[in-house]
């Protein structure tokens, strides 16, 4: 009876053992199955006994403290519930001040885990002190850890513990670490958020403008941040008068990476402060960047100027922005062009067609011409933005000649983003005009140098056929098509097949069997092997669109013959296609 009671713990007291293993793997391992053992150990044995050997802080692998930081978290149901969660601290404390920043946030992360299902008296008795204790911290790390904690403290804080807590976070933002002070911006938002309105415009704000003039850039450019944080909590009025000044402070630092957090961020204070501030304060701020010094400035404003057109009237945009849109088309920097292009389609609805016509238009032609492929990638592929606002005459009229040339573009990938959008303005422009402007272009591709743009080519005349119908696809595409299998290279051959298994489920079985299948049976003799499998794997697919007469008629004769072909993979495929026209006729 005892050997039946003892066996299943017998893996138990491996894991336990493996926890102090040389074997890094075995420790990491049983770290990872934490829960079992205390599952078996049961709620007061892993209190009294598992929790303080992962406390004494005896590992020191890496990944072994990391695995432990995250598996603590998950331990609350296994040491006696909510009750006992604050027995997990001690190890978690621990870990919050290695030197490893992965282990400290995964054990901040537990915590506040942990903590979130605490009750608000264990909190100020349990959770508290284990703040208090990480921010007298000797070592930074712990510091910098507690940053982190503040958040989840305060808000069932007494009155005298809230003041202490704020004096604790002002001591951390004027820290000598520079990555102390990093943490202690980097959580202002959700610190701010647990704060009584009343210190939040006095305490935290007088922090925050000493962080805001800290000689270290690292921590002025989490500031930027900062500044959106705070503007989402206070009033309008309080915005304009504590956060707008500290913004148009950033937008002329020193710093170009200060500046290019500020780029990024503008346009979500533009809503904080209203209106009236953004006209008169933000939108010379934005301009400014725009015509930032820094290329990596410019970019990140160029990336955002759909957004900010968006949120300011279009007179100002067409005012103040749209001129610096302008240089910027022309930037010296290709990476700036690429920028601007990947967004500035987007600004046609803003400005409404008489100024996308008069002022755009010309900008986004010298962008399609622009000498960087990207930048020409990047105008294609948001076309359709446009030619929801202009139309599609004016569309083809002035965008499409530049079009038809990026077709035979020497990058093949612009070439690609032409094809995928073939079919859109396909739909858009109506089957003659297509027939008249692009049809022979569609041909054109199959025969490319480049196989992704074959494939391309082939699914694009298949989006074509499903857009045009079938009747359209048998007067001026299968028959340019199938004309091409005779082609001396067999890649291309290749292609054509590739082609022909896509047109098949589209334009059904008697297409299918009229003008297709004699083209792919007649393939089965070509000399290459590839060429030859690839007719057994299209004639498979067949099978379930043409009709079993067909089937055992035409198609199970040639596969019978590649079957013994001398080549291993033709005979393969072939057996394969078998099967399942065996499969077809006994249904």
């Amino acid at each position: 009876m005892a050997a039946m009671v003892e066996e299943p713990l017998y893996p138990i007291a491996v894991l336990i053992d493996e926890l102090k293993n040389d074997d890094v793997q075995l420790r990491i391992n049983s770290v990872r199955r934490l829960s079992t053992i205390a599952r078996a150990l049961g709620e007061d044995r892993t209190r009294r006994e598992l929790i303080p050997f992962l406390a004494d802080g005896s590992d020191d692998d890496e990944e072994v403290l990391l695995a432990m930081a995250e598996e603590l978290g998950n331990l609350v149901p296994y040491v006696g519930g909510v009750e006992y969660a604050h027995s997990l601290l001690p190890p978690l404390e621990a870990l919050c001040d290695v030197e490893e920043s992965a282990v400290r946030e995964k054990a901040v992360a537990s915590l506040c885990k942990i903590a979130s299902v605490m009750n608000e008296r264990d909190l100020v008795e349990w959770f508290a002190p284990v703040v208090k204790r990480l921010a007298a911290g000797e070592w930074f790390t712990a510091r910098v850890s507690v940053c982190g904690l503040l958040h989840i403290v305060y808000p069932s804080a007494p009155e005298l513990l809230r003041a202490e807590l704020r004096t604790i976070y002002n001591q951390l933002s004027h820290d000598d670490m520079p990555l102390v002070r990093r943490a202690a911006i980097s959580n202002l938002g959700k610190f701010a958020a647990t704060i009584e309105p009343a210190f939040l415009k006095t305490d935290i704000m007088a922090v925050f403008r000493d962080l805001t003039q800290d000689e270290q850039d690292s921590v002025r450019l989490l500031a930027v941040e900062g500044c959106a944080a705070l503007g989402r909590l206070l009033q309008t009025s309080d915005c304009i008068a504590c956060v707008l000044p500290l913004i148009l402070n950033f937008s002329q630092d020193k710093s170009w990476r200060v500046r290019y957090m500020v780029a990024n961020q503008l346009y979500e204070l533009c809503e904080t402060v209203g209106p009236e501030c953004t006209r008169v304060d933000l939108v010379p701020a934005y301009v400014r960047l725009l015509r930032d010094n820094e290329a990596e400035v410019r970019i990140a404003a160029a990336d955002k100027v759909t957004k900010f057109c968006e949120i300011v009237q279009p007179e100002i945009a067409m005012q103040s922005i749209l001129p610096c849109v302008k240089e910027l088309s022309l930037d010296s920097s290709q990476h700036v062009r690429a920028a601007l292009a990947s967004v500035i389609m987007g600004m046609a609805p803003v400005l409404g067609k008489d100024a996308t016509i008069e002022q755009l238009l010309p900008i986004f032609l010298a962008l399609l011409k622009d000498e960087f492929p990207d930048v020409r990638l990047n105008i294609i592929s948001k076309l359709d933005q446009v030619n929801k606002v202009i139309g599609i005459d004016l569309l083809s009229q002035s965008l499409l000649p530049a079009i038809v040339e990026l077709a035979e573009d020497k990058h093949w990938r612009v070439r690609l983003a032409i094809i995928e959008y073939i079919p859109l303005l396909a739909s858009q422009l109506g089957v003659e005009f297509f027939d008249d402007k692009l049809g022979a272009l569609c041909m054109h591709w199959l025969g490319d140098q480049v196989c992704s743009i074959r494939e391309a080519a082939a699914n694009n005349l298949k989006r074509l056929t499903e857009e045009f119908g079938t009747e359209w696809a048998c007067r001026h595409i299968i028959p340019q098509v199938l004309e091409m299998i005779n082609n001396p290279h067999y890649l291309y051959r290749l292609t054509i097949l590739y082609a022909i298994s896509l047109f098949a489920p589209v334009v059904g079985s008697e297409v299918t069997c009229q003008m297709m299948l004699p083209v792919v049976i007649n393939a089965a003799k070509d000399r290459i092997p590839n060429v030859k499998f690839n007719v057994a794997k299209i004639l498979q697919s067949f099978i379930p669109i043409v009709g079993s007469e067909v089937v055992e008629q035409s198609i199970r004769p040639c596969l019978v013959e590649l079957s013994e072909d001398p080549d291993v993979d033709v005979r393969y495929f072939a057996n394969q296609a078998l099967q399942s026209c065996e499969q077809a006729m006994s249904m």
